[in-house]
């Protein structure tokens, strides 16, 4: 039996601007973007077109949902942007206006960093030590 974890769905308050955010921002590829009626759309970004996983645009649709944009993750690190090369992906961003709320550290496991997407969703910036990659 083989099992995946296909998309993670991440609720934003606009289709646009957080395709414009994470493709112009964070370098990801625009994987689909398909019309589902006036109010929805089945919207897939990754970090590259190779992913396994893809981030599913959510536009809030009501209230509720409304709450929970940038806040998936109770203020948590919410997602983890594994990377080969920190440094290089961490001073781009920093030249695109990424603001990252946890300075870069080296731990046991790799070299990380933690910063806001446009609604404040907290994502480690990583690169695992080559002996620990998981």
């Amino acid at each position: 039996m083989s099992r995946y974890i296909a998309h993670i769905a991440l609720v934003v308050n606009d289709y646009d601007e957080a395709i414009d955010f994470y493709i112009q921002k964070l370098g990801f590829t625009l994987i689909e973007d398909s019309v589902l009626s006036e109010t929805k759309r089945w919207v897939l970004i990754a970090p590259d077109a190779q992913a396994q996983c893809y981030i599913l645009l959510a536009k809030a649709a009501n209230d509720e949902q409304k709450l929970a944009i940038g806040n998936l993750s109770g203020k948590r690190v919410f997602l983890f942007l594994s990377t080969d090369d920190f440094w290089r992906d961490y001073h781009k961003m920093l030249q695109l206006g990424i603001t990252f709320v946890r300075p870069p550290s080296e731990e046991e496991y790799g070299t990380v960093a933690v910063f806001e997407d446009l609604y404040g969703n907290l994502w480690d910036l990583i690169q695992h030590h080559r002996n620990n990659i998981k």
